[in-house]
């Protein structure tokens, strides 16, 4: 049979936009649909501006630690407007250059809602296209608890496009991007109390780093209230709003921010028009090769549920349009020792096994761990200290996790993500000559352990 495409995609986030032109590369017919932002998620109410407001937030104590060198700054002004004005135009600079990425690659571009008709035909602005195979890619959507007043909460999505800095933010949940915005808020002046239901945020991070970060943000003045949770939200007459917690107590803000969660964007896809299955959180089921259980459909990236990451999302694209199209060149994506950073301030940056994780997994472990407060600081009054931390096996010397909190963590854990990836040792790590003076140097003089 003649399709009309080789590849139909549907969403132009990272995984769909990667495996839509390196398709159309290898010589596929390619077409790829997006409702709502090219470049999904990460490039227009994700990573990317997160970190642009998170750069914005950290000049605050840049301004204030300047003084330790001799700097008189005057008096700094923020203004929200103009923050969020630059954003919108270097995201639209970004739209472009990923619709130029498909145009020029030769990818036929819809650009509005693609819905499933049946396994091989997809549905956009009232015409019917054919496919020999279908590429579900349409990422996650943030979701707000059913709560009383729940209409008066905002995720991430909201957030990005504030008219202005609330003076008072209750962010809720305790992940990445919890965690982040919080830093983003408290940085850029707004008054913020991040709560979170469980012990301790960031679940499932390396023990030391949790608690470090949590004595970092509590430093700053942050107000960190842990083992609590919303039960219902009310506007009150002057606008604010008033947070009941379940243990009868109030907060009082002017935003409640959510970021406990998301979930896989499948809404009006037309998945019962096919043999798609989903697991049992909602998310696409698909096997080692991305393939769902009707033979003609793929999926990848955070539909999948998998690892929620850009650059994982970026590898599955590539590992389907080679395997689809370019077989000679197929490998499997390698999901161990995938490196990650949370922009918190200060950041963190981690790869490999956390402590907990080794030792649950049955390695005899040896941990070699560093705190020390950052050259930068030492003119100034900032008492903010870095951990460096890496946990290795004791029989075989292989550094097993490597683990940071402190200035530029994700720039210095991508270099030793390459090292752990390669499989070095600490004997490896030890004979490396480190930069001097630099905190990343810190990884290769650590030489007594802390605990084994």
């Amino acid at each position: 049979m003649a399709y009309d495409f080789d590849l139909y995609v549907i969403g132009a986030g990272s995984g769909g936009v990667r495996a839509a032109r390196f398709a159309a590369g290898f010589g596929a017919k390619v077409a790829v649909a997006e409702s709502r932002y090219l470049g999904g998620t990460c490039v227009n109410v994700g990573c990317v501006p997160k970190k642009l407001l998170v750069y914005g937030a950290h000049f605050a104590e840049d301004f204030e630690q300047s003084q330790g060198f001799g700097w008189t700054p005057g008096e700094a002004k923020f203004d929200w407007a103009t923050l969020i004005a630059n954003k919108d135009r270097e995201i639209n600079r970004l739209n472009g250059i990923y619709r130029n990425l498909l145009v020029n690659s030769g990818v036929t571009l819809h650009e509005g809602h693609a819905k499933i008709v049946d396994p091989h035909t997809v549905e956009f602005d009232g015409k019917r296209y054919t496919a020999k195979n279908i590429l579900i890619a349409t990422g996650g959507w943030p979701q707000i608890p059913e709560i009383p007043g729940q209409e008066h909460a905002i995720s991430s999505n909201q957030a990005f496009f504030l008219k202005e800095l609330p003076k008072r933010v209750l962010v809720v949940g305790g992940g990445y991007i919890a965690v982040e915005f919080a830093g983003i808020f408290h940085g850029l002046g707004a008054e913020t109390t991040l709560l979170y239901r469980g012990d301790l945020f960031l679940r499932g991070f390396d023990g030391a780093v949790r608690k470090h970060l949590q004595e970092e943000l509590t430093k700053r003045g942050m107000n960190l209230q842990f083992n609590a949770d919303i039960e219902r939200i009310d506007k009150q007459a002057d606008g604010s709003l008033k947070a009941t917690l379940k243990d009868g107590r109030e907060l009082e803000a002017d935003c409640v921010f959510y970021a406990t969660g998301r979930r896989p964007m499948l809404d009006n896809l037309g998945l019962e028009n096919t043999g798609v299955k989903l697991d049992k959180k909602g998310f696409v089921e698909v096997d080692e090769q991305y393939q769902t259980a009707e033979p003609s459909i793929l999926a990848l990236g955070d539909v999948i549920g998998r690892v929620q990451l850009t650059p994982v999302a970026l590898a599955e694209g590539m590992a389907v349009a080679r395997r689809l199209f370019k077989p000679e060149q197929y490998r499997p994506v390698d999901y161990k020792m995938i490196p990650t950073a949370v922009f918190s301030l200060p950041n963190i940056g981690t790869v490999g096994l956390t402590e907990e994780e080794a030792r649950e997994a049955g390695h005899d472990v040896v941990i070699f761990e560093s705190r020390f407060r950052p050259m930068k600081l030492t003119l100034t009054e900032c008492q903010e200290r870095t951990l460096m931390k890496l946990v290795v096996d004791a029989k075989t010397d292989k550094v097993l996790g490597c683990h940071m909190v402190g200035p530029d963590a994700g720039e210095i854990v991508q270099g030793l993500a390459i090292a752990l990836k390669a499989g070095a040792t600490k004997r490896d790590f030890d004979e490396t000559i480190g930069v001097h003076p630099t905190a990343a140097e810190e990884f290769v003089t650590m030489r007594t352990p802390v605990a084994g």
